[in-house]
C-alpha cells in the first residue's frame, strides 16, 4: 500500500480527535457556565423570596420634604425586609392621572392625596375603607376626631391623616403699633374695627398706601379655602347630607362679613389667584394676610406676629390635611400597605416629620410627646396653629366636592367684585349645584 494513503488517513484521524476534543471543551465550558449562572440564581432568588414591592405616590413639597420623607421611608424599609415601600414623586395636579391610574389597574399601592376628593375615590371602588383596621389595631382614638371627620363618606374611614396643618392671622406688630392698635382682634367685629385703624390714606385721594387686610381674589381653591374659617365659624355648612348647600344662614354671612370689609374699603384684593402671595404683606401694603405656618413670612426678617381666626359664633379654623389611601389590589399587598400607615401614625414618625418640617402631628401621642413639647414651645408662631387644632374644621369629602367649591368659587369671586350681593351670589351657585346634581 502507499505510505502517503496510510498518512493522511492518521492525519485525518488525529485531527478528527483533535476536533472532538475542541468542541467537547467548549461544550463543557459552556455547561459549567450555565450552571454558575444557574447557582448564581439559586443564591439571589431567597434573598427577594416573599418580599412585597409597594409603589406610593405622593406630591411632596419643597424638595427638602421629599428627601426628609425618603428618610422615613428608608428605616421602614430597613426595619420590614418583607415590605418594601418605593415612594414615587408625582407632581400636581394629580387627580386625573390617579384616575385614569386606577381604571387602566396601574394604580399605586398607597396614595398621598388630599381627603377631600374621597368621594370620588369611594364611587370608583378605588380605595379600602380603614375601619376594621382601625378597630383591631386600637389607635382610632389617637388620632384627632377633626381630622378623621373629613376622611368619612356613609360611615366609613376611607384613609388616615398623615400631616395637618390650619390657616391664621399674620400680621406686622409695628404697623399695629404705629395705628395705635395694643390687642389682637378676637371677634369679626373687632377685626373689622381693626382693618379700618390700619387703613391709611395719606394724601387723600381714596386710594390707600396701607390696608388694613389683603384678601384672595379669585375662584380657584386658594380662595375658597381661606373663606372656610369664615363660614365654619358662623356655623355654616356648604353640603349637607352629601348634597349642596350654599344658601344657609351661617355661609350667606360669612360671605357677607368679607363683602362689609370691601365696603370699608380696607381690603386690598390680591391678583387673580394670587392670593398666597406675600408681597404686599412683606413690602407694609397691607397688615394682615390670611395664610399657614408653610408661608415663607415665617422666615421673613420682616416684624411678623401670628393671630387666631377671629371668632365668628364660635371660634374656628380650616385644616390642611392631606391623606394616605390604600388602593385596592390584592388582600397581601394591602395587608403590607397597611403596615406602612401603622408606622406613619407612629409617635417615631410624626414627631419626627412635623419637627423637621412644620406641619403638626395628627395624633394625640405625638403631641404630647415631650420632645413634641419642648419644640413648640420654642416657636411660638407655629405654636398659634398648634393651639388651634382642637377648631379645626376638615374640608367636606363628598363626591363632586370639587364642583362645589368650583361654584362656591364663583359666588365668592363675584361678590368681591361688588357684582352681586353675598345671598345672590350664593344663590346662583346653588341653582347651578342643583341643576348638575340632578343629572347625576
Amino acid at each position: 500500500m502507499n505510505i502517503n494513503f496510510f498518512s493522511s488517513k492518521i492525519i485525518n484521524f488525529v485531527q478528527h480527535i483533535f476536533y472532538r476534543m475542541k468542541l467537547i471543551s467548549r461544550l463543557g465550558i459552556i455547561l459549567v457556565c450555565c450552571l454558575l449562572f444557574l447557582f448564581s440564581c439559586q443564591q439571589i432568588k431567597p434573598k427577594d423570596q416573599g418580599v412585597i414591592h409597594l409603589s406610593l405616590w405622593h406630591s411632596l413639597n419643597p424638595p427638602e420634604n421629599r428627601d426628609f420623607f425618603q428618610t422615613l421611608v428608608n428605616k421602614f424599609n430597613q426595619t420590614h425586609q418583607n415590605i418594601q415601600v418605593e415612594p414615587i414623586f408625582q407632581p400636581d395636579p394629580q387627580l386625573p392621572k390617579i384616575l385614569t391610574a386606577f381604571v387602566g389597574n396601574a394604580s399605586p399601592d398607597i396614595l398621598f392625596f388630599y381627603p377631600e376628593y374621597t368621594g370620588q375615590f369611594v364611587e370608583l371602588g378605588a380605595i379600602k375603607p380603614l375601619d376594621d383596621w382601625l378597630k383591631n389595631l386600637g389607635i382610632k382614638s389617637d388620632i384627632r376626631p377633626n381630622l378623621l371627620a373629613g376622611m368619612e363618606i356613609n360611615g366609613q374611614i376611607w384613609s388616615v391623616p398623615m400631616q395637618t396643618s390650619n390657616i391664621g392671622f399674620f400680621y406686622r406688630p409695628k404697623l399695629f403699633q404705629a395705628a395705635g392698635i395694643t390687642e389682637i382682634p378676637k371677634t369679626w367685629e373687632e377685626l373689622r374695627a381693626v382693618a379700618k385703624k390700619l387703613t391709611i390714606d395719606k394724601n387723600g385721594d381714596h386710594r390707600p398706601e396701607q390696608y388694613g387686610i389683603l384678601l384672595p381674589l379669585g375662584k380657584g381653591g386658594w380662595t375658597v379655602f381661606s373663606w372656610l374659617p369664615f363660614l365654619f365659624a358662623a356655623q355654616g355648612e356648604i353640603i349637607t347630607d352629601h348634597y349642596p348647600s350654599l344658601t344657609n344662614p351661617g355661609a350667606i354671612a360669612a360671605l357677607q362679613f368679607w363683602q362689609d370689609l370691601i365696603k370699608d374699603g380696607s381690603v386690598l384684593l390680591s391678583a387673580p389667584e394670587r392670593g398666597y402671595e406675600e408681597d404686599a404683606f412683606l413690602e407694609g401694603r397691607v397688615a394682615m394676610q390670611i395664610t399657614g405656618p408653610w408661608t415663607l413670612i415665617m422666615k421673613s426678617p420682616v416684624d411678623h406676629q401670628v393671630f387666631p381666626v377671629p371668632a365668628g359664633v364660635i371660634p374656628a379654623t380650616v385644616t390642611g390635611t392631606a391623606s394616605l389611601f390604600v388602593m385596592k389590589t390584592s388582600p397581601e399587598r394591602e395587608k403590607a400597605a397597611l403596615t406602612f400607615l401603622e408606622y406613619v401614625l407612629s409617635e417615631e414618625f410624626q414627631t419626627e416629620w412635623t419637627m423637621k418640617t412644620g406641619f403638626l402631628p395628627v395624633t394625640f401621642s405625638a403631641a404630647r410627646s415631650q420632645t413634641y413639647q419642648q419644640y413648640i414651645n420654642k416657636n411660638p408662631l407655629l405654636k398659634v396653629f398648634f393651639e388651634q387644632l382642637s377648631v379645626a374644621h376638615s374640608v367636606p369629602s363628598v363626591a363632586g366636592y370639587n364642583r362645589i367649591a368650583d361654584s362656591l368659587g364663583r359666588a365668592i369671586e363675584t361678590t368681591l367684585l361688588g357684582k352681586s350681593s353675598a345671598k345672590a351670589a350664593l344663590e346662583d351657585a346653588q341653582k347651578r349645584l342643583e341643576v348638575i346634581w340632578s343629572e347625576k
